[in-house]
């Protein structure tokens, strides 16, 4: 959803416009300043919500992925109305880290959250604490709990798929199609009666809603995409992803997904699920690979891959500069650098 300030022009011709900004003294190149009850005079602005600032390319509404060096790196972080995919690494135990940095960023800037889940409970998933903060993006401590009190003060819509399902239908309690249908009414649901709708939007103070969705397309959301590769129900995940960007594209929300597809062995699924997804990023861990003992390596915990960025208002995608990227997790740090050691953040203050 582009949130781009927009101008409107006023009733009259061309002299008496002209003859207006003499009257008050200034041209139709300055700001006019507040009126005396306080109100601006100004046609409508950017949307000011706390945890977001302008792209400075084409000023979409940008939030933090909870990482400041992962933030750079997709041209100053993620889209309003955009999805972030993650590929997980073989054993989830990075990419899972990366969806806590996202929630947690959330928190701090008091935006909503919408978690969802078949594997973990959502109110078990957010137990990653901040360490420090830069002027966009926080740094977060793996081994810290997120403070009680921020907890409790927080507003968290969860989706905890076997309770959702299983307490309200009669089949299957992993039936792929109600999994996925369930999911999305949820989420509507939460778009169109809390006020993140931007094409209808409410009296209220603005806010931004975090989604979310672990493991999406495993097994355990009855999917079979990742059992065989001429699955019997290849297409509903891409039709998921397809309802799932109409609802953002028009709603102050952002939206990160984690998912197998390394498990996936139908790679025409993977490319559909890529062009449906705004960024895609992999992540590739070292464990059980010869890079884990290869001395080129040895200072470092995988490799991230930016498969795709986003260009937003326009027919095709941009593409990163850069290509050779490794990371390293440390207790109170997440890295990512070049491989030449050209670091691109994180270094702790």
């Amino acid at each position: 959803m582009a949130a781009e300030a927009t101008c409107s022009s006023g009733a009259g011709s061309t002299t008496s416009v002209a003859a207006a900004a003499r009257k008050s003294n200034i041209t139709s190149f300055q700001r006019r300043g507040p009126k005396a009850g306080g109100t601006e005079s100004s046609g409508p602005r950017l949307v000011s919500i706390a945890g977001t600032r302008p792209s400075v390319r084409n000023g979409q509404l940008l939030v933090s992925t909870g990482l400041p060096a992962l933030d750079q790196l997709l041209g100053g972080g993620l889209a309003v109305g955009t999805v972030l995919l993650i590929e997980e690494d073989k054993y989830n135990i990075y990419s899972s880290v990366l969806f806590k940095y996202f929630l947690a960023e959330g928190l701090i800037n008091g935006h909503v959250l919408l978690v969802a889940s078949a594997k973990e409970d959502p109110a078990d998933i957010l137990q990653v604490g901040p360490v420090s903060s830069s002027r966009f993006g926080h740094y977060y401590d793996v081994s810290k709990r997120m403070p009680q009190e921020l907890l409790e003060a927080s507003k968290c819509h969860g989706f905890f798929l076997p309770q959702k399902v299983s307490s309200t239908l009669k089949v299957e309690p992993y039936s792929l199609t109600h999994g996925y249908t369930k999911l999305l009414q949820f989420i509507q649901n939460i778009i169109y009666e809390e006020g993140f709708d931007g094409s209808n939007p409410q009296n209220k103070q603005k806010n931004i809603l975090r989604i979310g969705i672990q493991n999406l397309g495993s097994p355990l959301w009855g999917d079979d995409i990742c059992c065989t590769e001429n699955c019997n129900n290849s297409h509903n995940l891409t039709k998921f992803l397809y309802v799932l960007r109409g609802l953002l594209r028009t709603s102050l929300s952002a939206c990160i997904i984690t998912m197998p597809t390394h498990l996936i062995q139908n790679k025409a699924i993977i490319s559909r699920v890529t062009n449906l997804s705004d960024t895609v990023v992999g992540l590739e861990s070292f464990i059980g690979s010869e890079r884990e003992t290869n001395p080129l390596y040895k200072d470092y915990h995988g490799l991230i891959h930016i498969r795709q960025i986003p260009r937003l208002n326009n027919l095709i995608c941009d593409e990163s500069d850069v290509k050779d990227l490794a990371f390293k997790l440390k207790r109170k740090l997440f890295t990512i650098e070049v491989r030449e050691f050209l670091c691109f953040s994180s270094i702790l203050r």
